[in-house]
C-alpha cells in the first residue's frame, strides 16, 4: 500500500483555491472579529419585531450575519480538513464554532417574537410589498405557529434537548466504545478484529469463512446488549411522542414530517409502492445467490463482491472527463459551469497525512463552491467526484439566482442532485462497455444503489414507522417486539431465496438513524426521484432538462415536494417510484443477459 503524502507534497493543481473565500488566515482573522458588530446589531431588534420597518430592517441585517458568518465557519472547516492534527486550523475552526453558537444564542429571539404578533399583524407582513423577497420565509414561520409555544415554555422545552438526545448518545458510546466483539477466522484459520468500521469490510471479503465468521461475531455482542438497546430506542420513540403531543401533532411521524411540510401519505406511498415491487428484489436476490454458485445464499452473502479481479483503475485525469462527459446531456449551461470548477480547483482531490476521510461538498454563497474528496482511483473514487459535483451545482444554481435566506435546500431534495449525476454517469459508461465482466461491474454498482438505498432505507423506514405507531397505541417496545418486527421485515424484503439467519433479527439495533425519527425515508424518495429524472433527461428531451435545472435554482424558496413537482416529480403519487423500480428490473435483465455471456466465455 502506497504510503499517504504530507500535504505539502500535494501539487498545488490538486488541491483546493480557497481564495474567494479569503485570501489569507489573516484575512480570515479579521472576518471573524467583524462579526461582533454584526452580531450585536441583529441583537439590537430584540422587542422591536412588530412592524413592517423593523422587521425589513431586521432580515436585511440577518442576510448579512448569515453571509459572513458562514464564511468564517465554512474556510475554517475547509483549513481544518485539509489536515485535521494542524493546531492552527483546529483553533480557528474552534473559534469559528464559537461564533456560531454566539450568533444562533444572540438571534434565537427572532422567530418566537415574529410568531407572537397577532394573526392580522402577520398576514399584514406577507402582504406587504417591500416584504415580498422574505414572504415565502413569512409563510412557513406562520405554519409553525400552531405547533409553536410561549416564550416561557419553549425555553423550558428547550432545556430538555440534551436529555432527549441522550439514548442515542448512549447507544452510540455502548456501539463505538464499550462493546468488544470476538475475532473471525478466515478460511485459513488467520484471525481478523471485529469491529463497527471493520465489520463492512469483512462482509465484503471473498473468504466466506471470514464473511460468516465475523457476522456472527457481531451479532454475538449485539444480542449480550440487546436490552439495553431495546430501552435506549424504546426511550427516543417515547421523547419523539411527547414532543408531538406538546406541539399538538397527531402522532412523532406527523410532527417530523411538518418541518418540509411533506403530508404523511408521500411515506406510505413509498412504502407501499415499494411493496409492489419486492418480487423484482427477489429477483436480484435469486441472480446473486447464482453469481455466487452457492446452494444457500445467507444474509453475510449479501454484500459478498461477485466478480474477482474486474476493478479497472482511472486517472483523475481521465475521471474528470468521464464526469464532463456524463452531464453532457444538462446543456452548455451545466457543462461549462463543471468544466469551469474542475479547471479553477474547486476540488481538493487526493488524500494526503491527517486529511478528513470520505467526501462532502461546501461553499458559501458568496464563494464558488468546495469539494473534499480522497480520490484512489477506482471506479467508486469517479463516482463520488460525479456526486459530489451534483451538490456543487446544485449550490452554485442556487446561490447565483436565490437570496440569501432561500440559498440552502433542504435534506429532503438534497440528494436528488448528486444521485442524478452518479446515474449519469454509469449511464453513460455502460452506453460504451461491451467488455462483459466490465459491464457487469457496472451493473453490479448500479444494482446495489436501488438495493441499498430504495429497497434497504424504505424497509428501515417501515420499522419505524410500526415501531412508533406501537408504542402510540399504548404498547412496549421489549427487544423481543422489536426483534421480531425486524425479522419479519427482512424476509418481507429480501424473500425465500435469502437464508434468514438467527442473528439477523438484532441487526436493528446497529443503524444509528433511529434515533433521529422519520429521517432514513429520504433516502429511499431521494434515490427514487433522482431515477425518474434522469429517464426523464435521457429519454424526454430538452423540455425535462430545462424543468431540472430550474429545480436546482429554487433552494428553499418553495416547499420541497412543490419543487420536485416542478422538476416533473409528484412524490404523491407512485409514478417516480415505478420509475425507478421498473429501471431497476430493467438492469437486472441486462445483469441476467451479461451473465450468461460470462458463463459462455
Amino acid at each position: 500500500m502506497t504510503e499517504l503524502k504530507e500535504r505539502n507534497q500535494i501539487e498545488q493543481k490538486y488541491k483546493w483555491d480557497l481564495s474567494t473565500l479569503f485570501e489569507s488566515d489573516e484575512a480570515w482573522n479579521e472576518a471573524l472579529t467583524k462579526l461582533d458588530a454584526l452580531i450585536s446589531e441583529a441583537a439590537s431588534f430584540q422587542g422591536k419585531l412588530n412592524n413592517t420597518e423593523s422587521l425589513l430592517a431586521y432580515f436585511t441585517v440577518s442576510d448579512e450575519l448569515d453571509k459572513a458568518l458562514n464564511n468564517v465557519f465554512t474556510y475554517a472547516m475547509l483549513r481544518h480538513s485539509e489536515d485535521t492534527r494542524a493546531t492552527d486550523a483546529q483553533g480557528m475552526y474552534s473559534k469559528a464554532y464559537g461564533k456560531y453558537v454566539e450568533a444562533v444564542s444572540a438571534t434565537s429571539f427572532a422567530q418566537p417574537e415574529i410568531l407572537g404578533n397577532d394573526e392580522e399583524v402577520l398576514k399584514r407582513f406577507i402582504a406587504d410589498p417591500s416584504l415580498n423577497d422574505f414572504a415565502f420565509l413569512l409563510e412557513n414561520l406562520v405554519r409553525n405557529k400552531a405547533h409553536t409555544l410561549s416564550a416561557a415554555e419553549e425555553k423550558l422545552l428547550s432545556t430538555f434537548g440534551e436529555v432527549f438526545s441522550a439514548p442515542g448518545r448512549t447507544s452510540e458510546a455502548l456501539m463505538d466504545a464499550d462493546m468488544v466483539f470476538d475475532a473471525a477466522k478466515d478460511g485459513e484459520g488467520n484471525s481478523h478484529e471485529v469491529n463497527g468500521s471493520s465489520y463492512i469490510l469483512l462482509q465484503g471479503s471473498d473468504d466466506r469463512e471470514l464473511r460468516k465468521n465475523s457476522f456472527t461475531s457481531l451479532y454475538k455482542g449485539y444480542k449480550q446488549h440487546i436490552n439495553t438497546f431495546a430501552s435506549t430506542y424504546s426511550t427516543t420513540v417515547k421523547a419523539a411522542s411527547i414532543d408531538a403531543k406538546v406541539r399538538h401533532h397527531e402522532s412523532s411521524r406527523q410532527a417530523a414530517m411538518f418541518s418540509d411540510n411533506i403530508p404523511v401519505s408521500v411515506y406510505d406511498n413509498l412504502v407501499e409502492t415499494v411493496h409492489k415491487h419486492l418480487p423484482t428484489m427477489y429477483r436480484y436476490v435469486k441472480l446473486r445467490k447464482k453469481m455466487l454458485d452457492l446452494d444457500e445464499l445467507h444474509y453475510y452473502d449479501v454484500y459478498a463482491p461477485l466478480l474477482k479481479g474486474s476493478a479497472k483503475d482511472y486517472s483523475y485525469e481521465e475521471a474528470k472527463e468521464m464526469v464532463l462527459e456524463a452531464v453532457e446531456p444538462l446543456g452548455t449551461e451545466y457543462t461549462d459551469v463543471v468544466k469551469a470548477g474542475l479547471e479553477n480547483r474547486w476540488v481538493d482531490v487526493y488524500p494526503n497525512k491527517g486529511k478528513r476521510g470520505g467526501a462532502y461538498s461546501s461553499g458559501t454563497y458568496t464563494s464558488n463552491p468546495y469539494i473534499l474528496c480522497n480520490y484512489t482511483g477506482t471506479l467508486d473514487s469517479v463516482s463520488t467526484l460525479a456526486h459530489e459535483m451534483g451538490h456543487s451545482m446544485h449550490s452554485y444554481r442556487t446561490n447565483h439566482t436565490q437570496p440569501v435566506h432561500y440559498a440552502n435546500y433542504t435534506m429532503f431534495v438534497a440528494e436528488v442532485a448528486s444521485t442524478v449525476n452518479e446515474n449519469l454517469l454509469i449511464e453513460q459508461l455502460l452506453q460504451k462497455e461491451t467488455d462483459p465482466a466490465q459491464r457487469m461491474a457496472l451493473l453490479n454498482q448500479y444494482m446495489e444503489g436501488f438495493k441499498g438505498t430504495i429497497y434497504r432505507q424504505t424497509m428501515f423506514a417501515e420499522f419505524e414507522k410500526e415501531a412508533h405507531a406501537a408504542s402510540e397505541r399504548g404498547e412496549s417496545l421489549t427487544p423481543e417486539f422489536l426483534n421480531q418486527l425486524y425479522l419479519n421485515l427482512v424476509k418481507k424484503y429480501f424473500g425465500e431465496e435469502l437464508v434468514i439467519d438467527d442473528e439477523v433479527q438484532y441487526e436493528w439495533a446497529r443503524i444509528p438513524h433511529f434515533y433521529r425519527p422519520f429521517y432514513v425515508y429520504v433516502y429511499a424518495t431521494g434515490y427514487s426521484t433522482a431515477v425518474a429524472i434522469s429517464e426523464g433527461i435521457l429519454h424526454g428531451g430538452k423540455e425535462k432538462v430545462q424543468k431540472y435545472l430550474e429545480f436546482l435554482s429554487m433552494g428553499s424558496s418553495a416547499y420541497p415536494i412543490d419543487e420536485l413537482k416542478h422538476a416533473g416529480v409528484d412524490l404523491t403519487t407512485p409514478e417516480p417510484i415505478d420509475i425507478a423500480l421498473e429501471k431497476f428490473a430493467k438492469i437486472l435483465d441486462d445483469a441476467e443477459e451479461t451473465f450468461t455471456k460470462l458463463q459462455q466465455k
